[in-house]
């Protein structure tokens, strides 16, 4: 398809507030592109689909991008097919719930059809070192939020 480039994402959130920050490190062919920003009255999940999509759009041409995220969420989505499920369902759960965050995931499909996605898993928190940067940008942003 294109260029081979790698997305790490992550989002932050203080349910209690409803703060949240995200943050995502594009990285081609060495170089590297870091991006992020906060809401409020958000959730982690939302924070989560906020990295990819915006890390997603600040590519200029199709490429071949490999998604590495602590969020299985995220990840199963598209791996698992919930999205399609979804679609089919006129945006409903198997449990007949109205699916949350359907316009992130509207604006992830549109950007997605661009790029050809795969997923990596990792565990959140267990010392993969790009996981661990984006997380401690997202939360740096959630907490620059709280304090303004």
């Amino acid at each position: 398809m294109g260029e081979e480039v790698d997305l790490y994402g992550d989002g932050a959130c203080d349910t209690q507030a409803g703060l949240g920050g995200w943050a995502v490190i594009l990285n081609y062919r060495g170089k590297e592109l870091i991006l992020s920003g906060a809401q409020r009255e958000t959730t982690n999940n939302r924070m989560e689909l906020t990295a990819l999509l915006e890390g997603l759009r600040a590519l200029k041409r199709p490429c071949n991008v490999r998604v590495v995220t602590d969020s299985q969420y995220l990840r199963k989505a598209f791996t698992d097919g919930w999205i399609l499920k979804w679609q089919r369902n006129g945006w409903k759960t198997a449990g007949k719930d109205s699916v949350k965050n359907q316009d992130l995931w509207e604006a992830l499909i549109d950007e997605a059809r661009r790029h050809s996605l795969t997923f990596v898993w990792v565990r959140g928190h267990a010392g993969h070192g790009e996981n661990e940067r984006v997380d401690q940008l997202a939360v740096a942003e959630r907490k620059k939020l709280a304090r303004s």
